[in-house]
């Protein structure tokens, strides 16, 4: 039986993740801040110490797109200085590492779908952070799956699905943003893609494990409402309407070589709750 360390299993792809990984017959390591601090390289260092495991996942985060705006320092700590020392420790025990990445690496302004060696230029600073994570994933260990993922929702997290659903109880007109698209993720997809990646012993290098097919939040909105036969008014609104402190990638589009079914069927799926894991 192979070892999985998982960072942040506590969060909303983590704990779907123990759940799945588990399930296909890993033994899982849980880890989350009050095993270890990701900032603190003797922190890491002393709890890696005597750890024998096959693979790290790196899902340990600053997640927070608009609090990075004013929180860059924390921002960088988790996600660059957080990724470099799991990078560091994982190289020198010799342990492949699995870091999760974002589609806010990307500008947004390609015409088409993002490939994985496509030029990044982030425009907030979450995106900077995460694209700092990955160059020093990449510096410090050969042996890296870099995953990036996008538009994530879960059900043990604050997700646009569940918020669309709630905000459709005390609503009856919502405005949703109809010029932004992109590839709705459901956490079970992603931790189902990135270990096919593992056990098809795909090389290191960079993946986009996001759902098939694209949409715009507006058209995402329509979908879940549609299969939820929830009869609301939806009106798409440009996203100077709705501004933020970051901004948003106007395409994130990724290209997943299929790594991930279509975000339709996933949608269906986590919306009936048929499945078990």
């Amino acid at each position: 039986m192979k070892t999985i360390l998982l960072t942040g299993a506590k969060g909303m792809f983590g704990q779907d993740a123990v759940k799945i990984f588990s399930k296909r017959g890993y033994k899982v390591i849980p880890v989350d801040i009050e095993d270890f601090n990701i900032t603190d390289e003797v922190s890491v260092t002393n709890y890696f110490k005597d750890l024998e495991c096959d693979f790290v996942i790196h899902a340990a985060a600053f997640t927070n797109v608009d609090l990075a705006e004013t929180e860059r320092e924390k921002a960088f700590l988790i996600n660059e200085k957080g990724a470099e020392n799991l990078a560091k420790i994982t190289a020198e025990k010799n342990i492949p590492i699995v870091y999760i990445s974002t589609d806010y690496v990307f500008d947004g302004g390609k015409d088409s779908a993002y490939l994985p060696d496509d030029k990044t230029n982030p425009q907030s600073v979450y995106g900077e952070s995460k694209l700092a994570g990955e160059l020093a994933v990449k510096k410090y260990n050969s042996k890296h799956f870099i995953t990036r993922t996008s538009w994530l929702y879960g059900k043990n997290g604050k997700n646009f699905v569940d918020t669309m659903i709630n905000l459709s109880k005390t609503q009856s007109v919502l405005k949703v943003v109809d010029d932004q698209k992109g590839c709705p993720t459901w956490t079970y997809d992603l931790a189902e893609g990135i270990l096919n990646i593992i056990e098809n012993k795909n090389p290191y290098g960079i993946y986009h494990v996001c759902g098939s097919n694209f949409i715009t939040w507006y058209g995402f909105a329509k979908k879940i409402f549609e299969l939820k036969n929830i009869n609301i008014e939806i009106l798409p609104v440009t996203t100077k309407e709705f501004p933020r402190p970051a901004k948003r990638p106007r395409n994130s589009v990724m290209e997943n070589n299929n790594l991930c079914r279509t975000w339709e069927e996933s949608l269906q799926k986590y919306l009936e709750n048929t499945a078990t894991f």
